[in-house]
């Protein structure tokens, strides 16, 4: 268990905070929760401002793959997978690879390649309609945090069961106040964020053994 960066190769988005924090109000915030259309594909203030496939994350995935010596014929899990970009791209650089993503969002997999067109399914983290020890590979990608803490909790001990050993998560933190100011002028959708002495201290009270990262707003 162990912190490392596999995202490293994404690109920095450019995020107008006071922009967001202007338009920022309950209503934005319920339908940004949604995760329908106006999170994904609407304007900036709900979400994403626009979600479509660039390949930007084969770099991804090709980190993903080379640090957990995945092969062909293993099966990887993103969680909160969204549109499965990911999913496609793991695909994409490793040919034989068996991946599958789950999402909350019914809007978001209804508009993901066609290339993963039954490897996506609709559910919440802390559920995972799985088996025991089913992937080689479990992955969520700022996820997690948009559970309360309480659920936190059990997703990351969903992760753990599910995974056969490999798994890495990635949840909105911080590391000073300055930080954490910033992030809560931008953040939507998070239930839950903290320090990532606390984020380790849940990541505990899981069980959780795998690798883990924070996402950063500064």
């Amino acid at each position: 268990m162990a912190e490392i960066d596999l995202l490293r190769s994404l690109p920095k988005p450019k995020r107008n905070i006071q922009k967001r924090l202007d338009a920022k109000d309950p209503a934005v915030i319920a339908e940004a929760k949604q995760y329908g259309e106006m999170y994904w594909d609407g304007p900036r203030d709900y979400g994403y401002g626009g979600y479509r496939y660039d390949g930007r994350w084969r770099a991804v995935a090709r980190d993903i793959i080379a640090h957990y010596a995945l092969q062909p014929g293993m099966r990887v899990l993103d969680i909160g997978c969204g549109k499965g970009f990911l999913v496609h791209d793991l695909m994409l650089e490793l040919p034989g690879l068996q991946a599958f993503g789950l999402d909350v969002s019914r809007y978001a997999l209804d508009h993901a390649p066609d290339e993963v067109i039954g490897r996506l399914h609709l559910g919440t983290a802390d559920d995972l309609p799985f088996p025991d020890k089913s992937f080689d590979c479990v992955l969520s990608l700022n996820t997690i945090h948009n559970l309360p803490r309480a659920r936190a909790v059990t997703a990351m001990a969903e992760i753990e069961r599910v995974s056969r050993g490999r798994s890495f998560v990635v949840v909105d933190s911080y590391h000073t106040p300055e930080q954490k100011a910033v992030f809560e002028s931008w953040v939507l959708t998070a239930e839950y964020h903290d320090y990532p002495d606390e984020w380790l201290k849940l990541f505990a009270e899981a069980g959780y053994t795998g690798d883990w990262n924070w996402t950063i707003i500064d």
